[in-house]
């Protein structure tokens, strides 16, 4: 069956950075567009991020643009949010997810808690 396993969230001061990871199963990734959400407290859930199969087109939120990349290892089945220059609104909940301009599927990961204070 899909399944994500988001890790590499935590506790990080304004202005520090952190390393997501997701590793993806039950599909074949390397076909697949990924992108990175987040639920921040009482919002809704939002697209930060996206990368095509072939890792030749990236796209960012307003919000994030600069700050954040977006990576993936096909050989890995994994996709990576670097997040840098972090801020208190980017605390949240962050989870990937198959496809680019709506998930693929209905099963979401446990996702991996952001948390931006000092």
């Amino acid at each position: 069956q899909v399944l994500f396993v988001e890790t590499g969230g935590g506790l990080v001061q304004p202005g520090g950075s952190l390393n997501l990871s997701c590793r993806a199963s039950g599909f074949t990734f390397s076909t697949k567009h990924m992108s990175w959400y987040r639920q921040a407290p009482g919002k809704e859930r939002e697209r930060v991020a996206r990368i095509s199969p072939t890792i030749t087109l990236t796209q960012y939120a307003d919000s994030v643009k600069g700050r954040f990349t977006i990576s993936r290892d096909n050989t890995k089945n994994t996709v990576y949010l670097r997040m840098n220059n972090v801020m208190p609104e980017d605390t949240g909940v962050y989870y990937c997810m198959a496809g680019g301009a709506s998930p693929l599927f209905d099963v979401w990961g446990q996702g991996t808690q952001v948390i931006v204070s000092s």
